[in-house]
């Protein structure tokens, strides 16, 4: 038959296995305990020789189904790459013998710990599937960049440049968003230096900013075209096939089918109406470092003059952090990141076009990030710009102004006459509305529930995408209002699979860092374009066909998949059930934890692929005293530092057997019911960080497996077992010496409190 199962293991003795491991008896348990018809061995099954022997048989004998028995899962990918089949891979190199030490007193133990490897790599392997393209890809390499500014130019013409062609949408009448008005930028590289001599030569100058040549660019690139004054009224579909509604200035609509969004909306100066102590709209003469610019430009580099009186600014003063790093209501609790490089650079305004103009930068901390920072701040320093170490209280405007500071470093108070002051004003990131509060109106049960939720989208900001997603219109959003897009573990990636956030949407930055971000954030898309074209997952399981199905006639409607899911993956159809898009999924496997019925899996991931491995390790009486500890490692982070532990030759203890899982939020509570009746003594879930500074790769799958976990103590009590018998950690990649720690501290509990009552 045309969907017959035909199952071959393969064994490697290399890498020190056939030495430390009794290859023959393995090979007898994968026939025996896996009831595998076929088994060979190899003394280096990734070389050249072995891949190809196992290419003929699959191409000879009909093999559907691979048990590659090796090193860990996560190395030699390429290798064992054999898409036209499911495989199972058992790791006896870092799992086994690198974890254990090479004594006489450890190999029948360092055996018996391979030999449940095998029978759980027997066990996975036949219930998997060969995932298949789902049907619904398509290859769409059109991008949508939204936003017009120095990061959305600089993603289209990066796009343009590998011949994917965009659709460039800004708000604004011209390209340039937030810096139209720049007079100069900051530059970009370091000063040149001569080696001999260790002279410093050319410290770097403000630059033109090239804003308006970067525009050119876009406005000649054939491969972009340009929507100006104009807003996305409505976002659908998925990555691949997305389909865009742009509001024109006319009033009209155009429909655009883009394969991938990249959000370049970048920010909004803050509102320096809220510093009502530094005089800001009482005087003219008191303004923001952004409308610097625009009376340094309309200098043309003549004398900067006050907006007051049109006189010549003799002395200025600015003031850095103005309304920001502050706890205060309405003020800004981060650092914006390019301030103090921007008064700099403004200061040198003054000092070369104002002749004898005293410039003062009232400073708590400078920070001069980017490739020319330090040496572009002793530029400033040799132009005799005066940096004074000073936290500003008030700007007095009574017929001149007077800046109000604390000396930090003579700890006095002192003042400052001048003609202008600068106030250094943050970013405020230019986002809509964030999506988990609309969903609060809409998931309200009652009004006085609703009201609250409703308040908090009041001041809410128009939407910038329309997302047609029941997760809300815009992209989820981190504590102070950026897009979240997390800097450690997916840069760039959004919680919407397929559109991709760069530049100060996603976190403070200069003109040089927005502009390095597009270059990032369009690498990103073009990858998720020619993913989906494939019907292949995205980050960070990159070439996955595997995709979640369900059991209709065992769904109850409980919604919880539908809720669960980070990514917007599932809606509801007419009748309430699921309604999976496959595109938009990540394969974390977190609909599979969430379901209580057990009916959601994938061809390559389910209730049976890790549950039939747990049942079918040799779990020893009692009176054997060899106790089983269960271990579902997180394979983005705890099981590579497993990993790296057993290359570093760190121990794990030999009751130990882990299982790594997509994600700690796919762990059904059946696992665990199932390992305890089985009679395991010990279970140890490793998941990743879960709180704001989370570093999931599938968001919110740790913090919702230890909600759900809270919630097995019930399972212990109802089963009269201790409850120090589970133990749930958060454990980063680097964690290499702290994560078999963990395990080998489950096995001296279970030393201290006894092993499971519940053993056969």
């Amino acid at each position: 038959m045309a969907d017959e199962k035909k199952f071959a293991g393969y064994i490697c003795t290399g890498c020190g296995i056939g030495e430390r491991l009794d290859a023959g008896q393995l090979e007898t348990t994968a026939k025996r305990d896996g009831k595998l018809a076929e088994v060979k061995q190899h003394e280096m099954l990734c070389g050249k020789e072995a891949i190809q022997m196992i290419r003929d048989d699959i191409a000879n004998e009909g093999i559907t189904h691979l048990m590659l028995a090796a090193c860990s899962r996560r190395a030699k990918v390429e290798a064992f790459t054999f898409p036209e089949v499911a495989i199972s891979r058992a790791n006896l190199r870092e799992g086994v013998i690198w974890l254990r030490p090479d004594e006489d007193d450890n190999r029948e133990t360092t055996q018996e710990m391979a030999d449940d490897y095998i029978r759980m790599a027997c066990a996975e392997v036949k219930y998997m599937n060969k995932p298949v393209p789902s049907g619904e890809q398509e290859l769409n390499k059109t991008l949508l960049v939204v936003g017009g500014g120095m990061t959305g130019m600089t993603a289209a013409v990066e796009a343009a440049k590998a011949g994917y062609p965009v659709q460039l949408v800004a708000e604004e009448p011209e390209l340039g968003g937030v810096w139209t008005d720049l007079y100069k930028r900051v530059p970009f590289q370091a000063a040149a230096k001569d080696v001999p001599n260790g002279r410093d030569v050319d410290l770097p100058q403000p630059e033109d900013p090239g804003v308006e040549t970067l525009a050119a660019e876009v406005a000649a690139n054939d491969k972009v075209t340009v929507h100006l004054n104009a807003k996305i009224t409505k976002t659908s579909g998925a990555p691949g096939r997305f389909s865009v509604d742009i509001g024109t200035e006319s009033g009209g609509t155009a429909t655009e089918n883009v394969g991938a969004i990249i959000q370049a909306s970048d920010y909004k100066p803050y509102d320096a109406g809220q510093l009502p102590e530094f005089a800001y709209g009482k005087t003219p003469d008191v303004v923001t470092g952004f409308e610097l610019e625009k009376l340094a430009k309309e200098a043309a580099g003549g004398p900067i003059k006050r907006p007051s009186d049109g006189k010549e600014v003799k002395s200025v003063a600015f003031i850095q952090c103005a309304g920001q790093r502050s706890d205060k209501e309405g003020h800004l609790p981060y650092c914006s990141g390019f301030c103090c490089t921007e008064s700099i650079k403004q200061a040198m305004y003054f000092k070369e076009q104002n002749a004898d103009c005293d410039a003062t930068v009232l400073f708590d901390d400078l920070r001069t990030p980017g490739a020319a920072g330090e040496d572009f701040y002793r530029a400033a320093q040799q132009a005799m710009v005066t940096f004074s170490k000073g936290k500003a209280t008030e700007v007095v405007a009574d017929g001149g102004l007077k800046v109000k500071f604390k000396d930090l470093i003579l700890d006095e108070d002192t003042e400052l006459d001048c003609d202008l002051v600068v106030l250094a004003t943050g970013q405020v990131p230019n986002v809509g509305p964030d999506p988990y509060a609309q969903l609060a109106v809409e998931e309200a049960e009652d009004e006085e529930e609703k009201a609250k939720a409703q308040a908090l989208l009041e001041n809410a900001p128009p939407s910038i995408l329309n997302l047609d997603y029941r997760q809300g219109t815009d992209l989820p959003q981190l504590k102070h209002g950026f897009v979240d897009s997390h800097f450690i573990c997916f840069p760039y990636e959004t919680r919407r699979t397929g559109i991709y956030a760069a530049g100060p949407v996603r976190r403070p930055m200069d003109m040089k860092q927005a502009m390095e971000d597009a270059v990032g954030a369009t690498m990103k898309a073009i990858q998720a374009v020619e993913n989906a074209g494939q019907g292949r997952a995205a980050h960070p399981r990159v070439g996955d066909l595997s995709y979640p199905t369900f059991r209709k006639e065992g769904c109850t409607q409980c919604k919880r998949c539908t809720v669960e899911c980070p990514f917007g993956a599932i809606n509801e159809d007419e009748q309430k059930y699921p309604l999976f898009n496959e595109s938009r999924c990540r394969r974390c496997g977190t609909c599979m934890g969430a379901c209580p019925v057990r009916v959601i899996s994938f061809e390559n991931y389910s209730i049976d692929t890790v549950g039939q491995q747990l049942k079918n390790v040799e779990v020893p009486d009692e009176f054997e005293e060899k106790p089983r500890i269960l271990a579902l490692a997180c394979e983005n982070d705890a099981y590579p530092a497993l990993d790296m532990a057993a290359q570093a030759g760190e121990e794990l203890t030999p009751w130990a057997r882990v299982i790594p899982i997509r994600c700690l939020g796919s762990v059904s509570l059946s696992w665990v019911t199932d390992a305890l009746n089985s009679g395991y003594d010990g279970i140890v879930l490793m998941g990743c960080r879960r709180d704001d500074d989370y570093q999931c790769h599938f968001v919110r799958g740790s913090a919702m497996a230890a909600e759900r976990m809270s919630k097995v103590g019930d399972t212990l009590q109802s089963l009269n077992l201790e409850p120090e018998r589970v133990a749930i950690y958060e454990v980063a990649i680097t964690d290499t010496k702290r994560a078999p720690q963990l395990i080998n501290d489950m096995a001296e509990t279970v030393d201290k409190i006894g092993m499971s009552p519940f053993k056969f």
